[in-house]
């Protein structure tokens, strides 16, 4: 994830808005002023079900590099997962949908996280979220990598070092962590996000101006086709941080159709670049997908949140799922090496059958990220966020 932010970060409580006038539906909010929020978002509520759907999210990806795809899963297998498992496996090639799961997701927590933030304060909180975890992961799959190299081959000493700047994908170095490509996206959403909005500081109508602008952009960006406007402008992934960001303003500020109408948009574009990224007419092999399956899972995905967003699962407020998003970000980061090489010492090793494989390895992997969210992220994750605002003692000249 964070696969990760939020990408895979915790949702984190929702403030109140001052006590003014919500706009007529349809229409912005008048110069200078902010619109007041609905009365359900009380100061410290948490959205605990957006906990759960990021978890759901990660186990979707988990369960595709698992289960529904070739490649170095198979060498653990000892065959392709399609003759492992012949109806999972048919499911769990729609995993790696997790992703743009994930995506509006994001949009929906970063936008909420950074209400009411400085630009210093959104860097801090990025910075100390994302890495402690990150580096964690890049040693325990690279001491596995060491372990056992047929399943995660180790890299160079100065192609590791540069994984802990988590800018390696740009600077064409191999990844340590197989998911990282997704860090990259959200950084750069991040950057976008934080330029063009948070700068300022957050409000109604930067975040709808930045959504409609963000939106026109990724389409000329397909019509431009260069490789630099598509890492700037991220056109394959842009709509579902959009949509995320257009739901987060429906659930403090109530529905409004400008706001579904760039709901509505960004499930367009997401959709057709889903199916044409997952499906071309012909395909065929162990792994075959449904275009209108993806298209399905895509407007799921939407919906789900949409649901968060719209207040009806305040009554899924159980504690359990605030731990079971705090495990999501770890889990993400290390599931994949990591599980193939679970998976090829119970099953090829010990010779486990495959289902308590899964299962155990699944758990296992889980049980791991606790423990990194636990010994990792609490404790380093805050002393990183205060050691970056410490700010320098001022020189004061003597005369």
């Amino acid at each position: 994830m964070n696969p990760a932010d939020q990408t895979l970060a915790p949702a984190s409580t929702v403030g109140a808005l001052p006590a003014e006038r919500l706009p007529a539906p349809g229409t912005l909010p008048a110069p200078g002023t902010v619109p007041a929020s609905p009365a359900r978002k009380r100061t410290g509520d948490r959205l605990r079900a957006l906990d759960g759907l990021r978890l759901l999210a990660a186990l979707m990806v988990c369960l595709y590099h698992f289960a529904g795809k070739n490649g170095e899963v198979a060498d653990s297998w000892h065959r392709s997962p399609a003759g492992v498992f012949p109806t999972l496996s048919q499911a769990a090639t729609y995993g790696c949908l997790g992703v743009q799961f994930f995506f509006v997701i994001s949009g929906f927590v970063i936008c909420m996280s950074s209400w009411g933030r400085t630009l210093g304060d959104f860097f801090r909180s990025r910075v100390s979220r994302l890495y402690p975890a990150y580096w964690a992961a890049l040693f325990l799959v690279g001491a596995a990598s060491v372990l056992l190299p047929v399943v995660v081959h180790p890299l160079r000493s100065d192609e590791f070092l540069m994984n802990f700047t988590m800018l390696q994908q740009p600077m064409g170095v191999p990844r340590v962590l197989g998911v990282c490509w997704t860090l990259w996206v959200e950084m750069r959403f991040y950057v976008l996000f934080a330029l063009f909005v948070i700068w300022r500081g957050v409000t109604y109508r930067r975040v709808v101006t930045f959504c409609i602008l963000w939106t026109l952009a990724g389409v000329l960006a397909r019509v431009a086709d260069t490789p630099l406007t598509d890492e700037l402008v991220m056109r394959d992934h842009a709509p579902y941080f959009i949509g995320g960001l257009a739901l987060y303003l429906i659930h403090r500020f109530g529905s409004d159709l400008l706001l579904w109408g760039i709901v509505g948009m960004s499930f367009l574009l997401g959709q057709r670049y889903s199916v044409t990224a997952l499906w071309h007419p012909g395909m065929h092999g162990d792994f075959p997908r449904d275009p209108h399956v993806v298209q399905g899972i895509v407007f799921l995905s939407f919906a789900a949140v949409a649901v968060v967003a719209l207040g009806w699962m305040r009554w899924a407020n159980w504690r359990w799922l605030t731990v079971a998003g705090a495990l999501t970000y770890p889990f993400y980061l290390i599931h994949e090496h990591l599980g193939w090489f679970v998976i090829r010492v119970l099953h090829r090793g010990v010779g486990l059958g495959a289902y308590p494989t899964l299962v155990l390895t699944v758990a296992g992997l889980l049980g791991l990220a606790w423990l990194m969210h636990r010994f990792v992220e609490r404790p380093f994750g805050p002393r990183l966020k205060r050691a970056l605002a410490t700010k320098r003692p001022r020189i004061v000249p003597v005369r």
